[in-house]
């Protein structure tokens, strides 16, 4: 028992400590991307080729004054930062980042945990996420941090139900709700194959769910100055940041693993194909970015409504018929 303690306990902070590091590194990756896309140079005074500012981000995030409104409500505005980032980092616990490896004699999972309802597990854990932003936009006492958080929940109600549609393919086709089994269920083909319209309305709502360009509605600031967040400073602000980049690195990993075949692939280690299946999700999210113009609020919610809920539910009955004719 102390044995599968200390096993449990290396291998959160392992993954956590390195999902903490992508993280970092995945907000110079975008604003270098988005440099390059735009024919400008990006971050490059900071360190080599710009390499450390990340770094003196943090450190300046870290150091700038903590300011509070006098008129927020001082406890739901402190904990609601905290009630975004923590489902974040909660959700990395069933992502599966490989097979077992043998360290010192012994196997070991490359993820916290495989339980049998890993996708029930993802939807519940990930939707506590937008309590804290609406709590953040109403504990705020400003009007414009207000709006943010109310267009955020809206949101979220109009895009998770068509993600949640998006996946019952790939429930189908694997006949499980484990992580693990559904990349089992892909050695021969990755269901990105037969499930794409599936994967295109999964990849769509999630970066919806992520509020990321062109869906970034709730935070847009030529008409809510910065959204939900607009009253908070330092590590608070930090904590919004550092939830939505630790979500994109969840998004891409759950796409690889329904629809990337996880970790299979020739040549390369199992870790390392996962790897570059889920850098390759986040540039497209970045390439998204760096391309489409912002919605309005009412393509929004009619593109949510009347695309991609219908959509998903014709991929369910095109799935249903597949499987009864060829399976």
């Amino acid at each position: 028992m102390t044995e599968f303690v200390i096993i449990m306990l290396v291998k959160m902070f392992v993954i956590f400590g390195a999902v903490m590091l992508t993280m970092t590194y995945i907000t110079l990756a975008e604003r270098k991307i988005l440099g390059y896309m735009q024919i400008r140079p990006g971050p490059n005074r900071v360190g080599p080729w710009g390499l450390l500012q990340p770094i003196a981000d943090g450190i300046k995030l870290f150091l700038k004054e903590d300011i509070i409104p006098d008129n927020a409500s001082k406890v739901v505005f402190v904990i609601a930062p905290a009630m975004a980032l923590i489902p974040a980092v909660m959700t990395i616990a069933v992502v599966p980042f490989g097979p077992a490896v043998t360290i010192f004699g012994r196997s070991v999972d490359i993820y916290m945990a495989d339980i049998n309802i890993g996708i029930l597990y993802i939807f519940a854990v990930s939707s506590i996420g937008v309590y804290g932003i609406v709590l953040a936009g109403w504990s705020s006492e400003s009007k414009y941090s207000l709006l943010g958080g109310l267009r955020s929940s809206a949101q979220m109600i109009s895009y998770e139900l068509s993600m949640g549609f998006a996946i019952v393919g790939v429930i189908m086709m694997s006949q499980s709700l484990s992580m693990v089994k559904i990349i089992e269920a892909q050695k021969g083909v990755w269901f990105i194959i037969p499930q794409f319209i599936g994967f295109a309305i999964y990849i769509t709502a999630a970066i919806a769910e992520l509020n990321r360009t062109p869906f970034d509605l709730p935070e847009g600031e030529s008409e809510l100055v910065s959204g939900y967040f607009t009253e908070y400073s330092s590590m608070k602000y930090a904590m919004f940041m550092l939830a939505e980049y630790i979500n994109i690195i969840t998004v891409s990993g759950i796409v690889t693993t329904l629809y990337l075949g996880g970790w299979h692939g020739p040549i390369m280690p199992p870790f390392i194909w996962f790897m570059v299946k889920l850098f390759a999700v986040v540039f497209f999210m970045i390439w998204v970015r760096a391309t489409f113009p912002r919605f309005r609020y009412d393509q929004l919610m009619t593109f949510g409504w009347k695309v991609l809920l219908p959509a998903s539910i014709v991929n369910i009955l095109l799935t249903a018929v597949f499987m009864t004719v060829f399976g």
